[in-house]
């Protein structure tokens, strides 16, 4: 029942995924049944692969996250965490309220022991038709150099389980590529990267400038605090909204919309959560739901544990 069009394009959304779900994935649908049957025009709640779970109430956008956490325990998104928690299903995507989604994810999934923060990422297309990973593109916007260092672990392993990047070389976003240049953060951050990359945490390849993310020639996961990774983000979102206004059209414009990738998964968590934009089109419906189900299916949670609990 979040975002800014639902439940009309999650439906609708929730259909075109179908055809592209695995025969074993079953969909569950939480919110208003009524809602969810006017919006119905393809017979979505009646495919055997579908279930519905009934809610009552919805988690506005101007709702404190906390506080309508909470009180509203049977919103679509309360809902969704409490079935996740119990396993009832395997992971949960939304489009709703962000904030509320963060408190789910902090309160009731719950971050993975020594896991200093978890982090949101986003999977970006490159010129050559690869995918880079930038996180963390917003939800620390102030990190210590440890907690970048654990990005680099962090952003390898969704790279190699969801991405199907075998190896991935992963980088430090920074203004230069020398370990010297940068700021405080970067600088202190530099040498615990080296000190990961030695001990065969990941492949770390240095630093990365701005200029080389989208080419794909440097890294495939970037390193950086939320506050650069979220100007970064936005910045190539709204360029990519002013050359699709002016009729720019190609594979690798197609591989900058938002649409594409569907949603922000939630790393360093016990449990696969996504999260999607508010204003979701019904083709983001579509990616985040296939996202979930890939991610779902691998074994990244289990890995992340791995690398962090010893």
């Amino acid at each position: 029942m979040g975002g800014d069009f639902a439940p009309q394009v999650t439906v609708e959304g929730a259909h075109a995924a179908l055809a592209h779900l695995s025969p074993g994935t079953t969909l569950v649908l939480f919110g208003d049944r009524s809602a969810l049957a006017a919006a119905d025009r393809w017979g979505v709640l009646d495919d055997p692969r579908v279930e519905t779970v009934h809610t009552a109430e919805v988690i506005a956008m101007g709702d404190h996250p906390v506080k309508a956490f909470a009180q509203k325990s049977d919103s679509s998104i309360v809902v969704g965490f409490r079935h996740l928690c119990s396993g009832d299903i395997a992971g949960f995507a939304s489009a709703g309220s962000t904030g509320a989604m963060m408190v789910g994810c902090m309160q009731a999934v719950g971050q993975i022991e020594g896991v200093i923060r978890p982090a949101i990422a986003t999977a970006l297309r490159t010129v050559r038709g690869s995918d880079v990973l930038l996180l963390d593109v917003g939800l620390n916007a102030d990190c210590k150099p440890e907690v970048l260092a654990q990005y680099g672990t962090i952003g390898s392993i969704y790279a190699r389980t969801t991405l199907g990047i075998e190896r991935p070389r992963v980088a430090l976003l920074n203004i230069g590529e020398e370990p010297e240049k940068g700021n405080l953060l970067t600088k202190a951050t530099f040498p615990l990267m080296e000190q990961c990359g030695a001990a065969g945490a990941y492949d770390f390849v240095g630093n990365i400038e701005g200029k080389h993310l989208l080419s794909g020639e440097v890294a495939d996961v970037v390193v950086c605090d939320g506050f650069s990774g979220n100007t970064l983000l936005k910045t190539i979102e709204g360029f990519h909204r002013i050359l699709q206004l002016q009729g720019v059209e190609g594979t690798f414009m197609e591989g900058l919309n938002y649409e594409r990738v569907g949603g922000t998964p939630v790393l360093g968590i016990n449990s696969t959560v996504i999260i999607g934009h508010g204003c979701s089109s019904v083709l983001a419906v579509t990616n985040m739901i296939r996202l979930t189900e890939r991610a779902a299916r691998t074994d990244m949670v289990s890995q992340f544990k791995q690398a962090f609990n010893h």
